[in-house]
């Protein structure tokens, strides 16, 4: 998929852990870090839901909101963030529509089977709704600060 960098962030409504439904669009005037995830309770997924969680008041100092996406339901989010204390919102995405609208709903190979599944990456949108920096094939160590490092560099502008 192309670059969403420079354009209109696409706008969802779902659940969220607080059993609210929660549109993109709530947030306007805020930087919103939207990172995809594969699986809750995953190795490489609580490792990243936790090192937001350890910089979550970072983030927030800068008028910057967290939200994490995945496939998983309501009930599995809930869980997830309530084991880890996770101050942010996890978003469900069940039937893949937000993961297809921001193109990261792949093929993948894992043991020589192929299937679909979320390719680990996050989207930096800004206070107007555009999406300002994107990361695909998200790496988990470090990613988190990169995240912040760039909101840190611009946030005033």
């Amino acid at each position: 998929m192309e670059s969403l960098t420079g354009k209109k962030a696409p706008d969802f409504e779902t659940l969220a852990t607080n059993g609210e439904k929660v549109k993109l669009s709530d947030f306007r005037g805020k930087y919103v870090v939207l990172y995809f995830y594969p699986k809750d309770m995953t190795p490489g997924c609580t490792a990243e839901a936790c090192d937001f969680r350890d910089h979550y008041q970072d983030f927030s100092d800068l008028n910057a909101v967290i939200l994490g996406v995945s496939g998983d339901s309501l009930r599995s989010h809930q869980k997830f963030a309530e084991k880890h204390r996770l101050p942010f919102l996890l978003l469900t995405d069940e039937d893949h529509e937000i993961a297809k609208a921001y193109g990261v709903w792949k093929p993948k190979k894992m043991f020589g089977r192929e299937f679909f599944g979320t390719e680990r990456s996050t989207f930096i949108i800004d206070k107007e709704g555009n999406v300002a920096k994107e990361w695909r094939k998200v790496q988990v160590n470090g990613h988190v600060e990169q995240a912040l490092e760039w909101i840190r560099g611009h946030a005033g502008k």
